[in-house]
């Protein structure tokens, strides 16, 4: 039997959920205001301004697409979310961002990793 695996659509629900829960608990005014504009606007500015270039991309199941930027060494971040008609709204930003390594999902069964 093999453990279930989470689809992408629901890990970028959960990971949109959870932007949206820290967002709601943080407690400072500029952190709860989200900024929409163009994507390119969007992406030029943080560039520009924080020298935040995308390090992580996923695409929700209704067709957003969920970008985290980042700093080459990770001092600042920020998440945005882009609709198909490519407005896109800030909905995150912090400082120490981190990749983590990527989990090898083929260690999930119960016979061990595959080849």
């Amino acid at each position: 039997m093999k453990i279930a695996t989470a689809t992408l659509g629901s890990t970028l629900a959960f990971a949109a959920a959870l932007i949206a829960a820290l967002i709601a608990a943080s407690a400072g005014a500029a952190a709860q205001q989200v900024t929409c504009n163009q994507r390119d606007d969007v992406l030029g500015h943080l560039a520009q301004k924080y020298q935040e270039l995308p390090v992580a991309v996923g695409v929700t199941d209704r067709g957003g697409l969920v970008e985290v930027l980042s700093t080459g060494d990770g001092k600042t971040w920020t998440i945005i979310i882009s609709s198909p008609d490519g407005e896109a709204c800030m909905v995150a930003a912090g400082e120490g961002w981190r990749a983590l390594p990527r989990a090898d999902t083929r260690a999930n069964t119960r016979d061990g990793p595959q080849a």
